[in-house]
């Protein structure tokens, strides 16, 4: 029987609470939020935290508030409420598309955003999204907060720059218009962790074209000849990437090419190519490296595809929910 080594534990009340609480405990306390990761890993002996700090009862920090430039996402939001905000989906759909395929509804409705980034798993897929987003974190301290861009929030597999005695709090998502976002994974089954899985998002010149709806531009995001996309020029194009060794989450390499690039079919397989070459993946039980290469070739392919399709249809992600339907058209990778 798997049993965690004896722990304190600690029920914070606000914010500030859980700050004096990490204070007085030290660099061996650990919060407590969703616990889907950090349990496990103390059942196996892997994490031997000597406090644990609840911070569950934080509604202060379960939000998902979106103004006319800026989503912002308490740490303790749960993943399906993520999943199920109308805004997010607006104006980020690549949030939609990565929360659908995380894991199952029971962890969904338990586990939280806040702390799936703060485990730091090389494979987590919100970490590639936020990262393709170039979203910002805010961390809490006794002094006051501090803000940190999501790629450099990750110092190393299970690493952050959260200090012993800090709170990620929330995470900010600037507002843009022009833009479309997606998300692709593929995984060895439904809920897995990925093993490769790719993310972008995409900003056109002069906020989108009109009348370029999916409807009018093809299912599989080609263009209605199924030949170049035609989607005007890239003003800016964010990549994240995971599970497949991607410094930083990203691809920024291929974001560079993308950025004053037309949106082609040309463009995006070189930015996949541009992608897969940054990426450092390892064999693992997962799949060999070389089909992980491949997987981040390919899949930003597909992911920038259905970002423009979005950005042209509506500068964003469709209202009312995301269309379940895009096709995926085949792309070769080497």
């Amino acid at each position: 029987m798997q049993v965690p080594a004896y722990v304190e534990y600690e029920k914070a009340t606000s914010v500030a609470h859980a700050l004096a609480l990490l204070a007085r405990y030290g660099p061996e306390a650990r919060i407590l939020a969703g616990g889907h990761s950090l349990i496990p890993m103390m059942k196996l002996r892997l994490a031997q935290p000597e406090t644990l700090i609840d911070i569950n009862g934080l509604s202060e920090l379960s939000y998902l508030t979106a103004t006319r430039d800026q989503l912002r996402i308490g740490a303790l939001t749960r993943h399906a409420q993520l999943l199920d905000s109308v805004d997010a989906a607006r104006h980020f759909a690549i949030l939609h598309d990565a929360e659908l395929v995380i894991a199952d509804p029971v962890v969904r409705n338990w586990g939280t955003v806040g702390g799936s980034l703060c485990q730091a798993d090389p494979s987590e897929d919100l970490s590639a999204a936020f990262a393709a987003l170039k979203a910002t974190m805010i961390i809490a301290h006794p002094g006051g907060t501090r803000t940190v861009p999501a790629r450099d929030f990750h110092t190393g597999p299970y690493e952050t720059v959260v200090g012993p005695g800090e709170i990620l709090t929330e995470i900010r998502i600037t507002v843009r218009p022009g833009g479309g976002s997606a998300y692709e994974k593929v995984g060895r089954r439904a809920g897995d962790w990925p093993v490769g899985a790719a993310g972008s998002a995409l900003w056109l010149d002069g906020g989108g074209l009109d009348g370029g709806g999916l409807d009018g531009g093809g299912l599989d995001g080609r263009g209605s000849d199924g030949g170049r996309l035609d989607g005007g020029t890239i003003a800016d194009a964010g990549i994240g990437l995971t599970a497949v060794g991607a410094p930083h989450f990203a691809a920024a390499e291929a974001e560079d090419f993308l950025r004053g690039a037309p949106a082609t079919e040309e463009s995006f397989a070189r930015a996949g190519e541009l992608a897969a070459a940054s990426c450092r993946p390892v064999s693992d039980q997962r799949g060999p490296a070389d089909y992980k290469r491949h997987l981040a070739c390919e899949l930003t392919i597909r992911s920038l595809r259905r970002a423009l399709a979005r950005a042209r249809q509506h500068g964003g992600g469709p209202p009312g929910g995301i269309p379940q339907d895009e096709g995926r058209a085949q792309t070769i990778c080497r």
